[in-house]
């Protein structure tokens, strides 16, 4: 974010980029734009290079209409090559971290709101000696930054389910656990503090953006439950109690997902992304197969995700892992 310390800092600001807002102009000193330095700059140089254009056509004994064209194209070429060019690669550079991905967004979508500014400005500059007031500069800038900052979002799902990858990494349960430790997992707890912090940065992000960022995030982690539970081979048997040490995993993530991590997303919306692994823990903590049987397929089902194939897939490494136990079928289905 862009700060000023004291008025004159503000003027300039201001002056240079058409941005106002009345709360902003009423707070204290230090102030903070809501954009990087470089909206001001970018937009400050795209006027420089029109204004060196007409310049450049000076002496070149052409017509005005001529002129027009021709300032309009290479201003067009220096958005949607040189300028959506640099954009694009930065965006894609793997040293641009998450918080800078969230900052590009923000500096496109202030960007793509000056399109008409310029589009003004070339306007004025260019028929200070035309007849003809109907004529409009026409730039392409708009769908360049909004292209660009479509791409940067896409770049922050993938960042954070990356960043989700690397904190199930660290995962590391006793798969034949007879007791849950009481509390989640130390990987749990980093993982929600890290996205906790993380969707703090969301708050000036469209809501719709930061709907989909925190739905994704909700949905990869209960796809990575899902896989540790069902789809990893190495996890040959599951005991009781690390069932119940995920219960615990999860109740930490649907506890994050509740707090509505950023104002205004729908908490519901987040709990249903977990649902998947919530009825599967569910069916086998509370050992539920009689109702799973007894409504399966009906709309009232206590389990409408969970598919039989997963069901016995987990009972299958259930059963490995009381396979040492007096009864074939343990605790789970006794009395």
């Amino acid at each position: 974010m862009l700060q000023v310390v004291n008025l004159t800092e503000y003027a300039s600001v201001v002056a240079a980029f058409p941005f106002k807002d009345p709360n902003l102009e009423k707070s204290a000193f230090p102030r903070r734009f809501p954009f990087s330095s470089m909206v001001p700059k970018v937009y400050k140089q795209v006027k420089e290079f029109v204004r060196s254009s007409l310049w450049y056509t000076e002496d070149l004994n052409l017509t005005q209409t001529k002129i027009d064209e021709m300032i309009q194209k290479s201003t067009n070429l220096l958005l949607t090559g040189t300028l959506s060019g640099c954009l694009t690669t930065l965006i894609q550079k793997p040293s641009v971290g998450l918080l800078e991905l969230i900052q590009i967004t923000l500096n496109t979508n202030y960007l793509e709101c000056t399109n008409i500014y310029l589009e003004e400005f070339i306007t004025s500059v260019t028929k200070s000696s035309v007849k003809d007031e109907s004529y409009k500069a026409e730039l392409q800038g708009k769908s360049m930054f909004k292209d660009a900052r479509a791409e940067a979002e896409e770049q922050i799902y993938e960042k954070l389910k990356a960043k989700i990858d690397e904190s199930f990494d660290l995962a590391s349960y006793d798969w034949t656990l007879n007791e849950p430790e009481g509390r989640a997992s130390d990987y749990i707890i980093d993982l929600v503090a890290f996205l906790q912090s993380t969707f703090l940065a969301f708050t000036n992000l469209p809501l719709k953006v930061a709907t989909t960022a925190c739905a994704a995030a909700c949905q990869h982690i209960n796809r990575k439950l899902m896989y540790m539970i069902l789809g990893d081979e190495d996890v040959r048997q599951v005991s009781l109690g690390a069932l119940k040490q995920l219960d615990l995993d999860l109740i930490q993530c649907e506890q994050f997902a509740s707090s509505e991590p950023v104002k205004g997303v729908d908490s519901t919306l987040l709990i249903e992304c977990l649902t998947d692994v919530r009825q599967l823990l569910d069916l086998f903590n509370q050992c539920d197969f009689s109702a799973y049987f007894h409504d399966f397929g009906e709309r009232t089902s206590k389990y409408p995700r969970v598919t039989p194939a997963s069901a016995i897939k987990l009972l299958e490494k259930y059963v490995i892992a009381i396979l040492p136990l007096d009864s074939m079928y343990g605790p789970m289905f006794s009395g």
